[in-house]
């Protein structure tokens, strides 16, 4: 064999032994590819794929944010006449006028409007007055009438105060009447404001309990109320700087607040000292429980025989009989409250029902 055949297959083996190598470096390589996708290598793949699908959905418009609520605030004072002025100390300082030593009169319990209405019936959440301007007169079903502002005002002195009413033409139903109106003032006619009155709680599936009331109450409430619910009395003993919440002095039990509902909400938008709607304090069951032990505390009872003509519209927690349902009173008074509203929502039904159409 000469010299050039020895060449030509040098050359030719040359070839072959760079194909094999090829091919076994492609096998590697693919080999490689598979561990690495299987592990840390697939993972890393699938972040970066997820990193462009988040891009993707970062390109594309975000819904629009709900707007903030514009809650109702009450218009400057400054400028108003001395009536409405004195209509102010009236809510802010009860005592001071009409209490046990009212320079006016003497026919209050000695507590303060404010001290249900809080800063004299302005605060967001806190029972204000926003919508009574608005909304007066109006019926209520509790007297079965038409009511007027200045009956209103005189149902809390007689309910909340446990006092006696003021005659409508006195200075001071008229000076509490042109305050009440002026704080509503810039509410429409027939319009209820966001922030109007107290927060509604979602009901509890269960009774509220007054023992749980009783251990958050002595947690929470004691240094302000005391832990027989005396309260703090104000500066030369007119008024409270803290109210009592039962005992002789207290609201009576024809007051709003004698109604779970209503106190659970005042109390979770308010209470402890510090507390607003937007940052309570308390939860919803928290403030139920303290509800209902505060209001199975002793208090002034008021006769109630002319409320509620119509018993079918008694509120669901209207702890006095009789009523349009089977359920007892304690269960009005302590819950569970659902099947009450839900009985009264059948009632109705087949009252719309049985009108002509």
């Amino acid at each position: 064999m000469d010299n050039h055949e020895h060449a030509r297959l040098r050359k030719e083996l040359t070839a072959v032994t760079r194909a094999l190598i090829s091919v076994c470096l492609l096998f590697v390589a693919g080999i490689l590819v598979v561990v690495a996708l299987s592990g840390d290598g697939l993972r890393k793949v699938q972040d970066l794929l997820r990193f462009k699908t988040a891009e993707q959905a970062e390109a594309k418009p975000k819904a629009p944010e709900k707007p903030a609520k514009k809650y109702w605030t009450a218009p400057d004072i400054s400028n108003e006449s001395e009536e409405v002025h004195y209509g102010r100390d009236l809510i802010a300082a009860t005592a001071r006028y009409l209490g046990p030593k009212g320079s006016v009169a003497q026919i209050t319990n000695g507590m303060n409007c404010q001290n249900c209405h809080l800063d004299a019936g302005t605060r967001v959440y806190g029972n204000n007055y926003s919508a009574v301007a608005s909304t007066y007169p109006k019926f209520r079903a509790r007297s079965g009438s038409i009511e007027s502002i200045e009956k209103r005002v005189n149902d809390c002195i007689q309910r909340s105060l446990n006092g006696k009413a003021l005659a409508d033409d006195s200075k001071e139903m008229r000076a509490m009447v042109a305050y009440i109106t002026w704080v509503g003032s810039e509410v429409p006619k027939g319009e209820t404001p966001e922030g109007a009155g107290l927060v509604e709680l979602a009901l509890l599936d269960r009774p509220a309990d007054p023992e749980k009331g009783k251990v958050l109450y002595e947690a929470k409430c004691v240094t302000c109320h005391g832990l027989e619910g005396k309260g703090i009395a104000g500066a030369e003993g007119l008024g409270y700087q803290y109210p009592p919440l039962w005992g002789p002095n207290s609201y009576n039990t024809g007051a709003g607040l004698y109604r779970l509902s209503r106190f659970a909400g005042y109390v979770k938008a308010n209470m402890p000292l510090g507390a607003t709607h937007d940052k309570p304090q308390l939860s919803d069951e928290e403030a139920w429980d303290i509800a209902a032990f505060v209001n199975s505390r002793p208090r002034p009872v008021k006769d109630l025989t002319g409320d509620w003509p119509d018993i079918g519209k008694k509120p669901f927690d209207h702890p006095f009989g009789p009523f349009a349902d089977k359920y007892s009173e304690q269960q009005h008074k302590f819950g569970p409250f659902g099947p009450i509203k839900k009985a009264a929502s059948d009632r109705k039904k087949k009252q719309e029902e049985k009108k002509p159409a």
